[in-house]
C-alpha cells in the first residue's frame, strides 16, 4: 500500500515543527490524528522513521532518506499548483517570507499594504528571526539576507545596499558629552549585539588604522531592542540605515563622529534555493522589494 501526501506533510511537519503537538497547531488538525497518519505510514513502509522518547523525536537512518525524498515529493506537487494558481490573471497562494525582525519592522510592514492591495489574492507569512534559518526545512518560499552571503546553495537577488552609522540620542550627548575622537569612545557607554559578534565592527579606524571592534557596554541580541535603547539615552549605537531614517529625519537620534566614519555598507539580497522553481508571487514580491527600497532606505539621508 503506498503513503498519502497527507501522511508524508504530516511526516515532514512533525520533523520541522519538532513534536507532535506542534505539528498538529501547524496543520490545523488533532494531535492523534498526526500521531495516527505517522503510524499508517511507518506500517505502510515496514520501518520505523521517528524514534520518540518522552523529550524528543529523533530520525531513523531510514526516516532522514524519506524525508528527503517526502520534500521533494510536496515541493513538486506545490510547484504544480502554484503553476494553475499562476495562469489566473491576479496571482494567487500563500508566500512564505522570512527576514530578520529589524528589517521586518522597519521596511517590509510599512510598505506592505500596498503590495496586498496591488496582489490580494496573495496571501503572506511573515516569519522573523535575527539568525539565518534553513529554507527548505522551514519551507520559506523567499528570504531577505542582510550582509555577505556564504551559503552557496542560495540564489540571490541584489535589492540595494544600508550604510552604517554611529548613534546617539541628544540627550544622552548633553550628559555624557559628544567625542571628538575615536579613542573618546572608551568612556562612554556603548550599545552592541550579544549573539552577533561581527556587527560589533563599527565603521570606524583606530589609530593603529585598524577598524574598530567594541565590547559593549550593554549588549542586546537584536537590533531593534538596540535602537530603542539608543532612543532611551542608554548609549551609542551601530546600526544599519534602513533602522534608523526615521528617528534621524526626527532628530532623536543624530550622528557621532561623522568625520570619522568610513562609508561601510550592508549588501541587502532576497534570496532563495537554486533547485527552486520560482512562482510568480516570489518574483513579484522581489520586484516589488527592488522598487521599494532604493527609494526609501538604501540611499536614504
Amino acid at each position: 500500500m503506498k503513503s498519502t501526501l497527507e501522511e508524508q506533510q504530516a511526516f515532514v511537519t512533525v520533523v520541522d515543527s519538532g513534536s507532535i503537538t506542534a505539528a498538529a497547531e501547524r496543520l490545523g488538525i488533532t494531535v492523534s490524528g498526526v500521531s495516527r497518519a505517522l503510524n499508517r505510514l511507518e506500517q505502510k513502509l515496514g520501518t520505523t522513521l521517528l524514534r520518540r522518547t518522552t523529550r524528543r523525536l529523533e530520525l531513523t537512518e531510514e526516516g532522514d532518506t524519506f524525508l528527503a525524498h517526502c520534500r521533494r515529493i510536496l515541493a513538486a506537487v506545490e510547484e504544480a499548483e502554484e503553476a494553475l494558481l499562476d495562469r489566473h490573471d491576479q496571482p494567487q497562494g500563500r508566500l512564505r517570507v522570512n527576514a530578520a525582525p529589524s528589517f521586518m519592522q522597519h521596511v517590509v510592514v510599512p510598505v506592505i499594504g500596498e503590495f496586498r492591495a496591488r496582489y490580494p489574492g496573495i496571501t503572506l507569512e511573515l516569519d522573523t528571526h535575527d539568525r539565518f534559518v534553513d529554507l527548505l526545512e522551514q519551507r520559506v518560499d523567499l528570504a531577505i539576507r542582510i550582509g555577505t552571503l556564504e551559503d552557496s546553495s542560495l540564489h540571490a537577488r541584489p535589492l540595494g545596499h544600508s550604510a552604517l552609522r554611529v548613534l546617539a540620542s541628544p540627550a544622552y550627548l548633553a550628559r555624557h558629552g559628544t567625542p571628538q575622537q575615536v579613542e573618546e569612545l572608551c568612556r562612554h557607554s556603548l550599545l552592541g549585539f550579544s549573539q552577533l559578534d561581527h556587527l560589533n565592527h563599527w565603521p570606524l579606524t583606530c589609530a593603529d588604522g585598524k577598524r574598530l571592534h567594541i565590547t559593549p557596554t550593554l549588549a542586546a541580541s537584536s537590533g531593534s531592542t538596540l535602537l530603542e535603547l539608543a532612543l532611551k539615552g542608554e548609549g551609542i549605537v551601530c546600526l544599519a540605515d534602513f533602522m534608523t531614517r526615521a528617528p534621524r529625519q526626527h532628530g532623536t537620534l543624530v550622528d557621532v563622529l561623522p568625520d570619522h566614519t568610513e562609508l561601510v555598507t550592508q549588501p541587502i539580497n532576497a534570496v532563495y534555493y537554486r533547485q527552486a522553481t520560482l512562482s510568480q508571487r516570489t518574483r513579484l514580491f522581489m520586484d516589488f522589494l527592488a522598487e521599494r527600497l532604493p527609494a526609501q532606505y538604501a540611499h536614504g539621508p
